[in-house]
């Protein structure tokens, strides 16, 4: 094959690799001289265009800032009060139910007898005693009238005795014939008493039988194990034709209308939070988005661990955005009062770790490392509050393209996006 510079003269072959070069290192100067405006220009004496800030000092209301993890408001584990067979499973993970919902039901076959033999053994001991089905047991014992019938022979029995003890006084009757009144007197007497004793027996084993009957009335209701409060399955441990014994673990109920968002704050903030704050949370879920709660406890020990202390807050959830376990980062305002330095965040460069700003000095700018404090947004804007590096009326710039480099010329701009800054 006959290559493509075959037919060029020796002079134009020893040319074209020259023209290479030229082209190359020529595109090379095209793609960098973009980046590099603003130190051409700053090198060439022209000023490079800037907007200046100036470094405020502000009175401000300083706000604890702290991490934690929300939480159900409630979560419990539901378990068989009752021994029996899964009949039927009516929910699943992740269904929603309301207070008293039917969860899980058990063969009820067996409790429902126990409940007829304890209501016919309370219908029989109130026949005993006389009273109908929802009469309450007599007050009085004496009221009875097995009670007063006894009562009745004991009285006509004491007569008698009397009776017999003035005829032997007077001898009209014999010996034989008082001890037989003296020991009918004697035998009504003991009835009389029997019957009193008997009666309150009676009532106590209706207390006794009617108490029977609710437990197994109880047990029967049991067999449907129900939700105590609205909120969502968790998990659930059963089947329908398992056997469950007492207390066998079935489901795990979450309650999330509303949620419990626990709080790490660092000890040195403990004088800041009171009850009753309202916090800003922000979860990563809904960037951007505000959710607020309510300071409702706050732990009165710190953890020698991790050197913070618990704070808890409530925040409605009834759309259930939010989920138990979300990580959030929460804003607690306080009644702290100070003085702090602020730099609109423009003016900010953050490289390899370190903060820095350029400082005016005349109309050039000479680099500065400053160390933030932390950074706030309100109708002035973003900014930095400054901890070290700057001083209340210093003067920053920020390129209005490319980057500022140490020595740099300035020329200053207008600047109308963030006038609370300036």
């Amino acid at each position: 094959m006959v290559p493509a510079d075959h037919h060029l003269c020796p002079v134009a072959k020893a040319v074209l690799p020259c023209l290479a070069a030229i082209a190359i290192i020529f595109a090379s100067t095209v793609g960098c001289s973009n980046s590099n405006a603003n130190s051409a220009a700053a090198s060439s004496g022209n000023a490079v265009p800037a907007h200046i800030y100036t470094v405020a000092e502000e009175t401000t209301q300083r706000r604890v800032q702290a991490v934690g993890s929300l939480f159900a408001l409630e979560e419990s584990t539901l378990s068989a009060e009752v021994d029996g067979i899964v009949s039927k499973v009516l929910v699943d993970v992740g269904d929603t139910v309301g207070e008293g919902q039917a969860l899980i039901e058990l063969d009820k076959r067996e409790l429902q007898l126990e409940v007829d033999r304890q209501q016919g053994l309370v219908r029989q001991v109130r026949a005993q005693l006389g009273i109908g089905a929802n009469d309450p047991p007599p007050v009085d014992s004496r009221s009875m009238a097995s009670v007063q019938h006894a009562q009745a022979d004991l009285f006509d029995a004491e007569r008698k005795y009397n009776r017999a003890k003035e005829l032997f006084k007077d001898n009209l009757i014999s010996q034989q014939q008082l001890d037989e009144a003296a020991s009918r007197y004697q035998s009504t007497k003991a009835t009389f008493d029997l019957s009193l004793q008997e009666v309150d027996r009676l009532k106590a084993l209706l207390i006794s039988s009617e108490a029977s009957e609710r437990l197994a009335e109880k047990k029967l209701s049991d067999a449907t194990i129900r939700a105590p409060f609205p909120g969502a399955i968790k998990t659930r441990d059963v089947h329908p034709g398992e056997y469950l014994k007492v207390q066998s673990a079935v489901m795990v109920l979450v309650r999330t209308d509303r949620l419990r968002a626990r709080l790490a704050v660092p000890e040195r903030w403990a004088g800041w939070i009171k009850d009753g704050a309202v916090v800003d949370l922000h979860v990563e879920a809904f960037p951007g988005e505000s959710f607020q709660g309510r300071i409702t406890r706050i732990n009165p020990a710190v953890s020698q661990d991790s050197r913070t202390f618990e704070a808890e807050a409530l925040l409605e959830n009834k759309s259930n955005r939010l989920k138990p376990g979300f990580f959030v980062q929460a804003s607690v305002p306080s009644d702290k009062a100070e003085k702090a330095i602020f730099v609109a965040e423009p003016a900010v460069n953050y490289r390899y770790g370190v903060y820095k700003v350029f400082l005016l000095n005349g109309d050039r700018v000479s680099e500065r490392q400053i160390r933030p404090a932390g950074q706030m947004e309100d109708s002035r804007g973003r900014r930095f509050e400054v901890a070290e590096g700057l001083k209340p009326g210093d003067r920053v710039a920020a390129a209005l393209s490319g980057d500022l480099h140490d020595g740099d010329k300035i020329q200053e701009q207008a600047d109308t996006s963030t006038p609370a800054a300036q």
